[in-house]
């Protein structure tokens, strides 16, 4: 059996074409940037975006910050993200095995991490959110997007492919993509080890049982609006 990280850090086709990834990245830095400017910290604050991904708007970030980390689990990801970057001392790229290296505990003033947790098993979350919790200055801003319900099934996801394709331009690109996937290799895995979903209440009881005080917030960040975000401030 395949495991998602091995999948993250291969080939894949999670997006429709290039105008799905980077209306995707475009929607991410803006909901960044929203949270951002909620941060006492401002321009001087330290920001970490978790599991980021290609993050192609990342340099629009590190313009609103004093330091932007960018950690993802697949190698490959990294690599690519260090090269892109190098010459910008503003922006660090690792992986979560040498993030204590390019963040030390207590300095950053805000955690974003999208479309994560469904993938990851109930004590892998909790451990990540420990690590988070050193992470954070007291009184730091922890963002937890993209969380499944499990009353949000498939469907959801389909419909809101569609409806943001038709908005932002890739519906047709859409619709052959929703073909693709039934026998991709996102699908197979999918169904394999499935998704990980949170009611509301569980995740404001996790938050608060790992030094949080959290809220829902809305709207979510991102292009899913049927998903949930979290804010959560250190305690």
């Amino acid at each position: 059996m395949a495991d998602w990280r091995s999948f993250w850090d291969g080939e894949h086709a999670i997006y429709v074409d290039q105008r799905h990834k980077t209306v995707h990245y475009q929607e991410i830095a803006k909901g960044i940037l929203a949270h951002l400017a909620d941060v006492p910290a401002g321009q001087q604050a330290v920001v970490l975006d978790y599991a980021c991904g290609e993050a192609l708007e990342a340099a629009e970030v590190a313009a609103r910050c004093a330091r932007l980390v960018l950690c993802d689990g697949a190698p490959s990801v990294v690599a690519k993200l260090a090269e892109r970057f190098a010459s910008d001392p503003k922006i660090a790229a690792c992986t979560p095995e040498d993030l204590d290296a390019a963040l030390a505990d207590g300095t950053a003033d805000l955690i974003v991490v999208s479309s994560l947790i469904q993938y990851l098993s109930r004590a892998d979350f909790e451990a990540l959110l420990d690590r988070f919790a050193a992470k954070l200055k007291p009184g730091g801003r922890f963002v937890l997007a993209d969380v499944i319900s499990p009353d949000a099934g498939m469907v959801a996801d389909i419909l809101a492919l569609l409806r943001n394709g038709a908005r932002h331009g890739y519906f047709l690109s859409a619709l052959v993509g929703l073909v693709a996937t039934a026998v991709s290799p996102y699908r197979k895995i999918r169904s394999e080890l499935g998704l990980a979903t949170y009611a509301p209440d569980d995740i404001l009881g996790l938050l608060k049982s790992h030094c949080f005080a959290a809220n829902r917030h809305q709207p979510n960040l991102g292009l899913s609006p049927h998903r949930m975000t979290f804010v959560a401030i250190r305690s």
